[in-house]
C-alpha cells in the first residue's frame, strides 16, 4: 500500500440542499483488501484510488449503514423481483470500461436528472475509468446484468473478508419493470448469504436526502458510531 495524498475539502454539500461539507480523502496506490475493509469499517467509501468520508463539524446527517446479511429474511415482494429477475442474464468480473458503459452511465443519468434533479455532467472514459475501474485491486468486481445481448445495469462492488461493499449501481431507465436497482442488492445480500459474509456495506444513509433515505428500508442494519480514525477501534450498533 502506497498513500499518494491525503487532504480535505469545503465544498457545497452533495446530499443536502443550502449545506456546506468538509470530506476527507485518501489516494492510496495498491490498496489491499485488508486496509480496504479497515478503512470501510471506519465509515470511508471507495471511488477508485480515492477513498473518502464526510467529517463536517457541525452536522452528522450521513451514517454508515450495512445490512446484517445473517438476520435479513425476504419479504414476498422482495422474492417477487428475484423472481421476475431470473428473465435477465448476469456475469461478475473484474471492473471493465466500454462504451457501452459509458452510455448507459450517461442514459442513467439523465434520467435521474429529469426524475430527482441531479446535476448532470457527461463522463468521459477517463473519468468513468479513475472512478470505477482504476483501483479495484483483488477485491473490487462488477456485476452486468443483461436482456439477451443487451447491457442494462453494472452493479460496482467490493468484495471483502467479511462482507461486500455496494459502489454504485447504474442501468437502463427503460428496464424500470425489473426494479434493477433493488434486484442488484437482493443478488448481493444472496451472494453474500452464500458466501458467509456478514455484512453489505451501504455507504451512507441520510433522513433528508431521498437518493440515500431508502437504504433504512433494508433491516435489519446498524450504524457506525462516529467517525474513529485509522488508529482507533470502532463501534457500529
Amino acid at each position: 500500500m502506497n498513500l499518494l495524498k491525503e487532504f480535505a475539502l469545503n465544498d457545497k454539500c452533495s446530499y443536502l440542499k443550502d449545506k456546506e461539507q468538509t470530506t476527507h480523502y485518501k489516494i492510496i496506490d495498491n490498496c489491499d483488501a485488508s486496509h480496504c475493509q479497515e478503512l470501510i469499517e471506519r465509515g470511508y467509501r471507495r471511488f477508485g484510488k480515492m477513498y473518502f468520508r464526510p467529517i463536517c463539524s457541525t452536522c452528522q446527517e450521513c451514517q454508515s449503514i450495512k445490512i446484517d446479511v445473517a438476520s435479513f429474511e425476504f419479504s414476498k415482494s422482495q422474492r417477487r423481483v428475484i423472481k421476475k429477475g431470473e428473465k435477465l442474464k448476469s456475469y461478475i468480473q473484474v471492473p471493465t470500461l466500454t462504451q457501452e458503459h459509458l452510455t448507459l452511465f450517461n442514459k442513467y443519468h439523465l434520467y435521474m436528472k429529469d426524475k430527482k434533479e441531479w446535476e448532470f455532467q457527461e463522463t468521459t472514459a477517463q473519468h468513468y475509468y479513475n472512478s470505477f475501474v482504476n483501483g479495484h485491486s483483488n477485491f473490487g468486481y462488477e456485476v452486468l446484468y443483461f436482456d439477451g445481448d443487451k447491457l442494462i445495469g453494472v452493479d460496482l462492488i467490493d468484495i471483502l473478508e467479511d462482507g461486500i461493499s455496494s459502489i454504485y449501481f447504474y442501468y437502463d431507465p427503460d428496464y424500470t419493470q425489473f426494479s434493477l436497482g433493488k434486484l442488484s442488492l437482493y443478488n448481493q445480500i444472496k451472494f453474500a448469504k452464500k458466501s458467509n459474509k456478514k455484512w453489505i456495506y451501504l455507504g451512507y444513509y441520510v433522513q433528508e436526502c431521498p437518493s440515500l433515505s431508502y437504504k433504512a428500508h433494508y433491516k435489519p442494519y446498524i450504524t457506525l458510531n462516529g467517525r474513529p480514525s485509522e488508529y482507533e477501534d470502532f463501534n457500529w450498533s
